[in-house]
């Protein structure tokens, strides 16, 4: 039977690093925490090209560059904008509650 899908607190807003990625590791996953000029996204922190930490790349406030090879992520959708990166982002699903950023996992 397969397991329902439930809200889990992830790290706490005013713990973000402001207008950046922060790095979060939850339930063994690491996940990159993106402050956006649009909201709070966030997504596995793997680049789907060379593993390399996103966190560690430049973030725009929109866009997530890898810090490997340049390879260019929309922050909020995960999509692919530039080469050679060509997987998109794994997203997750999130909200802000009473102060606490959320996943839906």
């Amino acid at each position: 039977m397969a397991r329902k899908k439930a809200w889990h607190d992830l790290i706490p807003l005013d713990a973000l690093e402001p207008g950046d990625a922060t790095p979060v590791l939850f339930a063994g996953r690491e996940l990159a925490v993106f402050d956006g000029k649009e909201g709070i996204s966030v997504a596995h922190a793997r680049c789907t090209h060379g593993a390399a930490n996103l966190c560690d790349g430049y973030f725009d406030g929109r866009n997530i560059e890898c810090p490997l090879h340049q390879g260019l992520f929309d922050a909020r959708t995960g999509a692919v904008l530039a080469a050679p990166a060509r997987v998109p982002l794994r997203m997750i699903e999130c909200r802000v509650a009473d102060g606490i950023v959320q996943v839906l996992l």
